[in-house]
């Protein structure tokens, strides 16, 4: 088995929906039950990437719809009991939220108990190549940022209405270019990982919770009824949205093709997701009206 890590970077909000919540919400997106983190569930991320190498199955060749089938599994049209698919795909996991700031527009904001997971689902598989920096010690009440960073004032951050104490610390600048160098899709310019090296905040475990738990992103939409011109009876409801500027990675796995004789390989496997390398996925509900727009990056 070989490993990889596919990165998605929200271009704009981007609604995985839990279905109905016991909250003021009415329309939630998906959360880690003991963390309440968001999340997007590998089932969504592995669908979304089938259908965007597979397209109109009709069109595919036979090599390549056998290729495709090897990689995800036999489509249910065709006998999805025979064999399992060759790629691991799992939950969209945070890594970075974006939080409004009183300076620097807003902070990449992120936490020990985010970076101590990813940096064990990184390493996970023995071969994996380690990451070339350290987790600083949690401070409790402090936030930290990079040498340079452009969204604290002296001593001080400000988010959304809350104050805190920052203190400014090089393994940060070398957490944010490493973020910028690996795991930032290509976004067309250099602001973006510039904005990383400058903008990344550790948060305290529990400050960052309450963040991604309250600063989510929370839309009212209504329906109207064509001919009175009016909101329809009952069509009145709120959605959460993962904010834009969120970035998530989902770790991958690849073994040998489990078809049987199957002579397809573990990097042939990740070879076909790494067609989409820096292109755009649309995750989630609300495609008509622009949600869900990510672009992508496999390590």
């Amino acid at each position: 088995m070989i490993t990889s890590t596919l990165y998605l970077y929200t271009e704009t909000p981007l609604h995985a929906g839990a279905g109905s919540g016991l909250s003021s919400i009415d329309l939630p997106i998906q959360r880690e039950r003991t963390t309440q983190y968001p999340l997007i569930q590998s089932s969504g991320v592995k669908g979304k990437l089938r259908a965007a190498l597979e397209g109109s199955r009709d069109h595919l060749t036979p090599a390549a719809r056998d290729m495709v089938d090897s990689v995800f599994g036999p489509s249910t049209n065709g006998g999805g009991s025979e064999h399992a698919g060759a790629l691991l795909v799992g939950d969209a996991r945070l890594l970075l939220f974006p939080v409004r700031s009183l300076n620097g527009v807003f902070a990449y904001t992120t936490s020990y108990d985010i970076l101590n997971r990813f940096k064990r689902d990184i390493e996970r598989e023995p071969k994996a190549a380690k990451l070339d920096w350290i987790i600083p010690e949690a401070v409790k009440d402090q936030v930290l940022v990079t040498t340079n960073g452009e969204v604290h004032y002296d001593s001080t951050i400000v988010l959304e209405e809350f104050s805190f104490d920052t203190r400014a610390d090089k393994q940060v600048d070398t957490i944010a270019n490493w973020i910028a160098q690996n795991a930032l899709p290509n976004l067309g310019t250099d602001y973006w990982p510039n904005k990383v090296k400058t903008s990344l905040a550790i948060l305290p475990n529990d400050v960052f919770r309450d963040f991604v738990l309250h600063a989510t992103e929370v839309i009212t939409r209504i329906r109207i009824d064509r001919e009175k011109k009016t909101v329809d009876k009952g069509a009145l409801w709120t959605e959460e949205y993962l904010p834009s500027d969120t970035l998530l990675y989902v770790p991958l796995y690849a073994t040998k093709g489990r078809k049987k004789a199957s002579q397809v390989t573990e990097q042939q496997v990740l070879d076909q997701v790494k067609i989409l390398n820096n292109t755009y996925l649309q995750l989630g509900g609300d495609e008509t009206v622009g949600r869900g727009l990510v672009r992508i990056r496999l390590s």
